[in-house]
């Protein structure tokens, strides 16, 4: 298997960043025309990944339901950091921290409209390290 460590500046703001241009160049760069996985994986209690339509408004959607489903308010016993930081460190129980896409010929098996999104609702760490693993099948 062989992996790296990207660093993603998300800012100060919850944010759906796009990081499948990363994940094609580094596929570019591991599997050539080779089959197999890639997983991403962000090692961040606070942060997930998603499969997503980007750009057409989906990633504001996201954001949105999410605050509607964890607001951002002093319910949370997780209570350090900004206010409401506790719902962060619960919705990686929504959605993963990883994702595993199928990789056919060096490219991944994506939706026509799909890509892989980093999802960050933590405003406290404007910086995030997301782990791309390439295995070969």
């Amino acid at each position: 298997m062989q992996s790296t460590l990207i660093d993603v500046k998300t800012g100060r703001s919850e944010v759906v960043h796009d990081l499948t241009p990363q994940c094609t160049a580094y596929l570019r760069e591991t599997a050539a025309d080779r089959d197999g996985l890639l997983h991403v994986f962000v090692p961040h209690a606070t942060a997930g990944i998603a499969l997503i339509e980007l750009g057409a408004g989906s990633d504001h959607d996201l954001l949105a339901a999410l605050r509607d489903l964890l607001p951002a308010d002093d319910r949370w016993r997780h209570a350090h950091g900004s206010p409401g930081h506790g719902r962060s460190h619960v919705m990686p129980a929504l959605i993963a921290p990883y994702a595993s896409i199928p990789v056919l010929g060096g490219e991944m098996a994506l939706g026509t409209w799909q890509s892989v999104a980093l999802v960050d609702l933590n405003i406290d760490n404007p910086v995030r390290h997301v782990r791309l693993s390439f295995l070969a099948g």
